[in-house]
């Protein structure tokens, strides 16, 4: 694969210089994009996230260093280097500064380039065998992200789009941390009645007010020496925004109707689908507590941006579903996983989930196909042509249903099979073995 250890952005306008880079890249076995400038670079981006972004500081509609703090939340986590010549090595070190990685003064010398290269992507990014949230470079390099921040104990803020696995994001990190065997505590802080959410956060003492009849332990209690995940911070109130401030710097609390200070042990990990600095600007989160939950921060990308990872996805979706287990649904056909790779997942791998379910609970035979997954809506990808079937595709799809009717028909009796498809049983049994079939009363 051209792309197997990475894809990489570049960032030049002079047309030698880049395509002397990419041609090299590409042999070293890396995915490569070029892009001519700054808006060039932006749109490429905003299309994809590479693995690593390695940029000239000087450019025709603007400079590295802009593009850099432009797009510094989407780069999050993302090796940059950057390439300028003498005169610029003040504005490299203030990019550095900012976060970038590296540099290099041009005229730049290969094998420096490549030995720079493979150190940044392999601290940035997870081996593909040892990979746990997907196979794609940008949720590799999430993952390895989360792998370095585990030990700490710093809080972690997780960012993107609704559905994107923020919650599968943190038991990751919680399950790698040394907190691995003490509580993972999830509290979702758009669901909290804000009569109750103090209650809720902190617990309260007996008769601290009308109905509490016993004292309650709170979330901050509960989640004792473990990982304590506020799903959709961004929705907390003002007035519990500032007792969450004061939970992470004193690092202790009291409870409702109580006197006394009690520690607080649990590691914070906070997660959102809004845009928090946005929030603040808006005078709706507070500055302080975002600095507070901002320590390390880490973006989820959405799906549609990572396309190598949804057809995995979906088989795992797959092999969890129990009435695929039940009812013998063996995976999707190539049209399927076609289908799956182009759609666009606005919601992410939530709707991945919730639509290879529904498929997995209504497939009329071993293999799921497009009908099945989008139940016959108009297909999203990127053309309205892009889940028509060659011909061949559809002749196979078309034998594959016909020879799995006759065979539920027949009880799984060959020879029965065959008279109703008007074929010889020896003819029957060679289609079923490149259909990948198995009758049903074979052991």
């Amino acid at each position: 694969m051209p792309d197997e250890r990475g894809r990489i952005l570049i960032v030049e306008d002079d047309p030698t210089t880049a395509g002397t880079l990419s041609q090299r890249l590409r042999i070293e076995g890396y995915g490569v994009e070029v892009a001519t400038g700054a808006i060039d670079a932006a749109a490429s981006l905003e299309r994809r996230v590479p693995d690593l972004l390695l940029s000239d500081l000087h450019l025709p509609d603007g400079s590295g260093e802009e593009l850099f703090l432009s797009q510094r939340s989407r780069l999050a986590g993302v090796p940059v280097l950057v390439m300028t010549a003498y005169a610029g090595i003040d504005q490299a070190i203030r990019l550095m500064k900012a976060g970038a990685d590296d540099f290099l003064v041009k005229p730049v010398e290969t094998q420096d380039l490549l030995g720079r290269i493979a150190a940044l992507m392999g601290r940035h990014m997870v081996a593909p065998d040892a990979a746990a949230l997907g196979v794609s470079g940008a949720i590799r390099r999430v993952e390895s992200l989360l792998r370095r921040a585990a030990p700490s104990d710093c809080p972690v803020l997780l960012m993107g789009e609704t559905g994107t696995g923020k919650e599968v994001a943190a038991k990751l990190l919680h399950g790698l941390s040394p907190r691995s065997t003490a509580p993972f505590l999830a509290v979702n802080c758009a669901a909290i009645p804000a009569d109750l959410a103090e209650s809720e956060f902190f617990g309260h003492e007996r008769g601290a007010f009308t109905g509490a009849a016993t004292r309650r332990h709170g979330c901050a209690e509960r989640a004792g020496a473990g990982t304590l995940f506020l799903d959709e911070v961004a929705e907390l109130s003002p007035g519990l925004q500032a007792k969450l401030l004061r939970l992470l710097e004193a690092r202790e609390y009291t409870r409702v109707g109580g006197s006394g200070s009690l520690p607080f042990h649990a590691r914070v990990v906070a997660a959102t689908n809004a845009d928090l600095d946005q929030r603040v600007r808006e005078g709706l989160f507070r500055e302080d507590l975002l600095y507070r939950l901002d320590v390390i921060r880490v973006e989820i990308p959405p799906l549609r941006t990572r396309r190598e990872d949804i057809v995995p996805l979906a088989r795992r979706f797959l092999a969890g579903a129990a009435p695929a287990a039940a009812r013998g649904i063996r995976g999707f056909d190539s049209r399927a996983e076609r289908a799956l790779e182009e759609a666009d997942w606005h919601g992410n791998a939530r709707e991945l989930r919730n639509r290879v379910e529904r498929a997995a609970a209504l497939a009329d035979g071993p293999w799921i196909g497009v009908d099945d997954i989008f139940g016959g809506a108009v297909f999203t990808g990127t053309t309205p042509n892009d889940c028509v079937p060659t011909l061949a595709e559809a002749v196979t799809e078309a034998e594959r249903r016909a020879v799995t009717a006759a065979l539920a028909a027949a009880s799984g009796e060959v020879e029965v099979a065959a008279g109703i498809l008007g074929v010889g049983r020896s003819t029957l049994f060679e289609k079923i073995r490149k259909l990948g079939l198995r009758p049903s009363n074979e052991a």
